[in-house]
């Protein structure tokens, strides 16, 4: 092991097993936000929190035993495949895309990478970054915000991706400049997003050279992941869009209710399983041949932002809605059918519903990994609301799934007289980090 390499290792164990959970009970336990609120006798229920992976290791108080969910457990940072993609879905979500600054250079590109990795470990196991917030020297800025301390993990998870323009991006003169010596290393997959029949994208909504989805079941702890790393990242990169999501409208554990969208509706019910390890290999995560050895073990990310025209949508009859969807608004059935995860006979319903359009069986067995979050921004000085939905698809190869299946919802779905397409966005999510020392992107600049 050369001595860089060493060190490395050094300092990531270092913060990986020397820092201390961000605030500790008298029992050495986190603290919960229950726990806290009860102490403060605020008469404040919280939402129940979704089910944590089977693989999470769950980190309770002993002097307030809790189930995982309350507690906020641990998701695993290190593993074969990068967290927050067949992760149990959360729910709240912090997206941001950043650029990487004209003045960076490859090293300090990957100086910054090591860095992250050391930070994304740290905040996912529940501790602070570096010296923490209160911790370091009086006289220069504290290592961690400090707006996290206090708080469980929340099952706080951090994926990293890398758009097209990381790897070649137009130069002044509009020819095209590898600025890290990345174009041979760009995968076939990781392709330029055509556009859509009915887009409307806002190219500061859209794009980026690398991205970071930070999904957590609190959302002060997800904002505070990306404020770190952006942070850190100050001079090397600067966010160039972000997103906050809130009540998930897909899961990864379909065993559970479905969530519903802005819309009022259950949507994306036949969704592939975080558990589903043939599915997953199938439809999610590149195998080898697939394209670069460094993306073995990823997955290719879509992020589109999805105004909905609520003010029309709630003017619009029920069967109008449910024949849109092709599903019930109460029960979340097909058409003709009782339940909501009931196989659904496509020709009972509107053939431009939906469903009919959407559902694997209208698209040769075709399938995404979603896991989309709602979102209102305000309005959009119209006194119109700003809302609707962040969609995240995961998949195997972008061009084989997303594209064609957008192309034809595109054409002729039902559903696009209430949204349309305002922001847009690839990139290619590598395999996981697998143990302390390796970092971000390790295969990919190596």
């Amino acid at each position: 092991m050369d001595a860089e390499n060493a060190q490395a290792v050094e300092n990531a164990q270092a913060v990986d097993t020397a820092q201390q959970p961000r605030t500790p009970s008298a029992s050495g336990g986190a603290v919960s936000r229950r726990a806290v609120i009860g102490w403060a006798g605020a008469g404040v229920a919280l939402g129940a929190a979704a089910v944590g992976s089977v693989a999470a290791a769950t980190r309770q108080d002993d002097a307030d035993p809790a189930p995982a969910a309350q507690t906020g457990a641990d998701v695993p940072f290190y593993g074969e495949n990068q967290s927050g993609i067949a992760t149990p879905v959360q729910d709240r979500l912090h997206f941001a895309a950043f650029d990487v600054s004209e003045k960076a250079t490859r090293e300090s590109l990957v100086k910054m990478l090591k860095e992250w990795t050391k930070a994304a470990a740290a905040m996912t196991g529940g501790r602070e970054v570096g010296t923490g917030a209160a911790n370091g020297l009086p006289e220069a800025p504290p290592d961690d915000t400090g707006e996290a301390l206090g708080l469980p993990a929340s099952r706080l998870t951090l994926t990293i991706g890398f758009g097209p323009t990381l790897f070649e991006k137009a130069g002044p003169d509009g020819q095209p400049v590898d600025r890290f010596g990345l174009r041979t290393k760009r995968p076939e997959a990781l392709i330029d997003l055509p556009t859509f029949k009915g887009d409307k994208l806002d190219p500061l909504r859209s794009g980026g050279d690398i991205c970071v989805q930070a999904c957590a079941d609190d959302p002060q702890v997800a904002v505070h992941a990306i404020r770190n790393l952006a942070r850190i990242g100050m001079g090397t990169v600067n966010i160039r869009w972000s997103q906050l999501g809130f009540g998930k409208t897909s899961s990864t554990t379909p065993d559970a209710q479905t969530p519903r969208n802005l819309m009022g509706f259950k949507d994306g019910t036949h969704n592939i399983a975080g558990t589903d390890a043939a599915g997953l290999a199938e439809h999610v995560w590149a195998a080898p041949g697939d394209g670069p050895e460094w993306m073995t073990g990823g997955s290719y990310l879509v992020a589109r932002r999805i105004r909905m025209h609520v003010e029309t949508w709630d003017r619009a009859s029920l069967k109008d809605q449910e024949d849109t969807f092709g599903r019930t608004k109460g029960e979340g059935a097909p058409y003709g059918k009782a339940k909501e995860h009931d196989a659904p006979d496509l020709k009972a319903m509107p053939a431009d519903s939906h469903v009919a359009l959407a559902h694997p069986d209208a698209n040769n067995g075709l399938m995404i990994l979603r896991r989309g979050f709602s979102f209102t921004d305000g309005t959009d000085g119209l006194g119109r609301l700003d809302a609707g939905l962040f969609f995240l698809a995961y998949q195997r190869d972008t061009r084989k799934a997303f594209v064609p299946l957008q192309q034809r919802l595109a054409a002729s779905d039902k559903l696009n007289e209430y949204i349309q397409h305002v922001g847009s966005a690839h990139f290619a999510c590598p395999a996981g980090v697998r143990k302390p020392g390796e970092w971000w992107g390790q295969a990919l600049f190596g």
